[in-house]
């Protein structure tokens, strides 16, 4: 008898226009509970029934209301989905195909259509790239289309492929016409193919790209760093040069590499093999028994012909008297014994006049056939490393001096140090620790040196890893700046050509000063192309060497193994440590720090750990742990602290 009561009606009507409706972000646990998370940082409750609708990540408008006394919500709009186009595992239930995506989140089996050939070939635990067509907010169910193949399951480097497809980079070589592969350039050259130039690389390397000839001359030093000539393979705007600009960098992964050129060009035309007439783009310096790099410094074309490829190991052992491998002629152990003192002149003078930050141990992976870690070693970069290390530098500051003064312009390396809204901050806690540097100074390239020389020292570690955080990345620009971090005053890198599209570009704008021709306009749309696959390669490769520790910890069973560590970061939930031995990063939840949790207090912001208000632990402090657990699912090994 209520049904046609107008004042009900009226209330049912003023009910609905105070319905309320919010916008937020779907979260799931592991567990498979959700909430809706707001701007504010409000969780609410969405029920079991109703978080199927939706995926981990989805944004959503939904409406609130209340279940037994709790205020809930229920999703009602769409505004973006998580997933979109994404990468996912193929499952095959009762001759129907679902994909699983690849979050730890997402557990949807989400049913999806093949649109790439040889269907019937795939099977369970295949991995693909998806798109998804229907999402359960707007249809029926959820849905995905099969953009891509990517691995079989069975493939021993799936984790690679998958890492790579996640930022589209490539798996292989770029696929070109060997027949459309030809030297063009007709400039005249310098015929330099009786001097004794040598390489120095890791015994195992292909793609050669520099070569040294050093000679005395009177105090001084006469250096030719000669480069791989790459450009007079690859015209401006062609095919190829169009597919190097996309690629931007040569991948250089645990196990393997994937070129920027073809391995045609890499590895046999353009790569400096012993023996071989090769053309190049050379400079000639000549640097003070000071390690001075002297103002008459010259580019030029020319032709070589090493002598012979010498390795990083049998070059350290010789000059550090550590084997019984000697050079082949006495010509090369002049040139290396040359290479030796012009090396220390070289680090001397940087130490003084710019900028060397200590060194840290290089950690390598040695895998077998199929992918499987074997063992991880650590080495200290050797005198063979700073030789090639120091001559690359002095030539990559010559092209930035040359480059600067001759056209104004180039591709440069720049780093600003500070941004200047951290600089009072900066000084302050300078100041605590009896440092005076005003903020001013700070924001100076001279003041900025100055602040490192201190810092160098051991007894600032923990205040140096805290000032470092506040350091900005490195940038690329046409317009020169300073290398803050090296300490000088501009900074181009051209030494690179077969393994950098920026190298490229700086070897055209070198030949058209060389040559007396216009060089050619970049546009800033290169540049950040440039950027963002160097950052694209730099996330790959992290995420692959994570992969390979969870591997290695696991087939090692190092569970209740006792490591040395190093204490990296300061979490609300516990601290990351780096072991010493192997590099790979631990987790140390607060529970495993100290056993009573209300008297343990972690300061994120000083990097410090307090234990009844007293000092524990700092961000640098070398301490023990214990492998207490290995998460593949999290990629995250957890550790425990073990008090003296």
């Amino acid at each position: 008898m209520f049904y046609d009561n107008s004042i009900l009606i009226q209330l049912k009507k003023k009910f609905k226009k105070k319905t309320l409706r919010i916008e937020g972000i779907v979260k799931k646990s592991e567990k498979g509970f959700g909430f809706l998370e707001t701007d504010s940082k409000n969780s609410y409750f969405i029920p079991p029934k109703k978080i199927k609708k939706v995926m981990h990540g989805d944004k959503i408008i939904a409406k609130i209301g209340f279940s037994k006394n709790r205020e809930i919500v229920i999703p009602e709009k769409l505004i973006k989905s998580f997933l979109q186009v994404f990468i996912g595992r193929l499952q095959k239930i009762n001759q129907q195909f679902f994909i699983v995506p690849n979050y730890i989140f997402l557990k949807e089996y989400i049913p999806c259509t093949f649109l790439i050939d040889q269907n019937s070939e795939f099977k369970s635990g295949d991995w693909f790239i998806a798109k998804l067509t229907k999402h359960k907010l707007n249809h029926d169910s959820f849905h995905a289309n099969l953009i891509k193949f990517i691995a079989k399951k069975e493939d021993p480097f799936i984790s690679w492929w998958i890492t790579l497809s996640k930022y589209n980079l490539k798996k292989k070589e770029p696929k070109v016409d060997v027949k459309n592969i030809s030297f063009f350039d007709s400039e005249k050259r310098l015929d330099l193919t009786n001097l004794s130039f040598i390489t120095i690389d890791n015994s195992s390397t292909k793609d050669i790209d520099d070569a040294l000839f050093i000679k005395k001359l009177g105090n001084n030093f006469k250096l030719i760093v000669a480069i791989s000539d790459t450009t007079s393979f690859i015209h401006s705007k062609s095919k190829l040069d169009i597919i190097a600009a996309k690629r931007a960098f040569t991948n250089y992964l645990p196990g393997f590499n994937i070129p920027m050129l073809p391995r045609i060009l890499s590895e046999d035309l353009c790569s400096l093999k012993p023996n071989q007439k090769r053309p190049v783009l050379a400079c000639k310096m000549i640097i003070s028994k000071t390690g001075k790099i002297q103002k008459n410094s010259e580019f030029f074309l020319a032709w070589i012909k090493s002598k012979e490829k010498l390795s990083y190991q049998n070059v350290s052992d010789w000059l550090e008297k550590k084997n019984s491998w000697i050079p082949s002629t006495k010509n090369i152990q002049k040139q290396l014994k040359l290479l030796k003192k012009l090396c220390i002149s070289r680090i001397e003078w940087r130490k003084k006049y710019a900028l060397i930050f200590p060194e840290r141990l290089e950690y390598k992976f040695h895998l077998s056939s199929n992918g499987e870690v074997l063992k991880i070693s650590n080495e200290k970069r050797r005198i063979a490393h700073k030789i090639v290390e120091e001559c690359m530098i002095s030539a990559n500051i010559t092209a930035a001096n040359f480059l600067s003064k001759k056209i104004g312009f180039g591709l440069y390396n720049n780093h600003s140090g500070f941004d200047i809204s951290d600089a009072k901050q900066i000084s302050l806690l300078l100041k605590k620790n009896n440092i005076f540097i005003t903020s001013k100074e700070i924001l100076t390239l001279k003041g900025f040196r100055s602040l490192y020389k201190i810092l160098k020292k051991n007894k600032y570690k923990y205040l140096n890893n805290r000032i470092r955080k506040f350091q900005s990345f490195s940038e690329f620009s046409l317009i020169p700046n300073p290398h803050y971090a090296l300490g000088l005053k501009r900074y181009a890198t051209w030494t690179s050509p077969i393994r950098k599209y920026g190298d490229i570009i700086n070897h055209r704008f070198l030949k058209s000063i060389i040559l007396g021709c216009q060089p050619e306009i970049i546009n800033q749309n290169t540049i950040k192309k440039i950027s963002d696959q160097k950052r694209k390669h730099r996330l790959s490769e992290k995420e692959i060497v994570e992969l390979l520790y969870i591997q290695y910890f696991s087939k090692n069973n190092f569970k209740n193994k006792i490591f040395q560590s190093e204490i990296i970061d300061v979490l609300r939930g516990g601290i990351r440590a780096k072991l010493l031995d192997t590099g790979a990063n631990v987790f140390i939840p607060n529970s495993f720090i100290h056993n009573i949790r209300s008297e343990l207090e972690l300061n994120l912001e000083d990097g410090l750990i307090y234990v009844k208000k007293k000092i524990l632990h700092q961000i640098s402090d070398i301490i023990q742990v214990k492998i207490i657990d290995i998460k593949k699912d999290t990629k995250s090994i957890i550790a425990k602290v073990i008090q003296n």
